[in-house]
């Protein structure tokens, strides 16, 4: 299913940007680690995020593959994340990363001008 076009909500098409403060969050940890692990299990294209317990698994997957489809993150599941302890991604053998987009730091930037954030 694509984009139907002038929706608003997935940023693709409009000209305005709807994000959750969920949303807000992961990318504020992309901002202060430009790559931060990311895996799945093997046939399966969902997203998993162990680094920290504030969402459970699935909540983290979501927001993950919502910010992917807004183009503000992309992952990156060609090569491991070197660098850093994968003991708790043993369980998923398809490891990578995950960055901001160069849409996504604009997006990060905005909100911190207009101090969007600070709260959550």
């Amino acid at each position: 299913m694509g984009c139907s076009g002038n929706c608003g909500s997935c940023g693709g098409c409009a000209k305005e940007l709807v994000i959750t403060a969920w949303e807000i969050e992961m990318l504020q940890k992309l901002g202060q680690i430009p790559f931060l692990p990311v895996a799945r299990k093997m046939g399966d294209l969902e997203p998993v995020f162990l680094e920290d317990q504030d969402h459970s698994v699935e909540e983290y997957s979501l927001i993950l593959q919502t910010l992917e489809k807004k183009g503000l993150i992309s992952l990156d599941f060609s090569e491991k994340l070197r660098g850093f302890d994968d003991s708790a991604y043993l369980a998923y053998p398809i490891r990578g990363s995950m960055a901001l987009t160069a849409r996504g730091q604009q997006v990060l930037e905005l909100l911190e001008i207009q101090g969007i954030g600070k709260e959550i």
